[in-house]
């Protein structure tokens, strides 16, 4: 991806989303972040995507290995996700991504979040 320092190299499983803006033939890619904090985007003209747009859900899809919504309260909640690299050190990545209206501060939210992430792991043979 371009950037002000040139191009961006970003593996799959740091891409939390991808849009396309059809009118301005822009590609949008927003990096995995911290709960919070601003996420990076990254924005690249493309006149003639063929088929880039359908490579990066693809790609980007096939690196999340779990992902899971645990209700904190009204239907609101944490989801739990899991993502691996293609190549390379094939370690789970694990993120929290909350809820509109969901503190991660609040330790009562923390204690659910921390508990699926343990049942998440189980799920996947990690303890």
């Amino acid at each position: 991806m371009p950037s002000a320092a040139g191009l961006v190299r970003l593996p799959w499983e740091r891409i939390e989303a991808a849009d396309w803006d059809q009118e301005a033939l822009r590609l949008r890619v927003r990096e995995v972040g911290t709960w919070g904090q601003p996420r990076l985007e990254h924005t690249v003209s493309l006149p003639e995507p063929d088929k880039l747009l359908q490579l990066v859900r693809e790609r980007v899809s096939a690196s999340v290995v779990l992902q899971r919504h645990v209700a904190v309260r009204d239907g609101r909640g944490v989801r739990v996700i899991a993502r691996r690299a293609a190549t390379g050190p094939r370690e789970l990545t694990w993120f929290f991504e909350f809820d509109a209206g969901i503190d991660p501060d609040d330790p009562a939210v923390m204690r659910v979040a921390e508990a699926a992430l343990a049942a998440a792991r189980a799920d996947v043979g990690q303890s």
